[in-house]
């Protein structure tokens, strides 16, 4: 196991726990198992809560992710962050699919389901994170070869 991947697994693991930790408080103690109606729609109480625990994790998830795991990209820090916010969007509605089927058709209570969701979603997001957000650019061997010849005197 690379240094990187244990980085990944470490911090992801204490962003995975924040998130599980805010779906749970504000699932409990915030919205409660009230729909929340807008007027315009009216929203399942869960999915209020989803919103807020994805809120809470994506900061804490990019700043763990750009300066703990994927120190060495050379992307800049907004590019990153835009991305992180894309891969974020994705994973949020990948969660919101798999929590509504597992809590609307399989009945399973929404803390549980969401522990269910959260392990489908790690593999995910760290594909993604790898080779999309902090992609690092490799440079190829011919160009590297060609940049130490090029420095050699003559």
């Amino acid at each position: 196991m690379t240094i990187q991947t244990f980085r990944y697994l470490a911090t992801g693991a204490s962003n995975t726990l924040l998130g599980l930790f805010t779906f749970y408080i504000a699932y409990h103690y915030i919205v409660g198992s009230q729909n929340v109606d807008l007027g315009f729609y009216v929203f399942e109480s869960y999915t209020v809560t989803l919103a807020i625990s994805f809120t809470v994790a994506l900061f804490w998830g990019f700043f763990l992710m750009k300066y703990v795991v994927f120190d060495d990209s050379k992307i800049k820090g907004r590019v990153q962050f835009f991305r992180y916010f894309l891969s974020c969007l994705l994973n949020l509605f990948l969660n919101w699919i798999l929590l509504k089927l597992a809590v609307e058709y399989l009945h399973i209570f929404p803390t549980f389901a969401q522990l269910g969701t959260t392990a489908i979603l790690i593999i995910v997001s760290y594909l993604v994170q790898r080779n999309f957000t902090f992609k690092k650019t490799v440079v190829p061997d011919y160009v590297a070869e060609e940049e130490d010849n090029s420095s050699a005197p003559l």
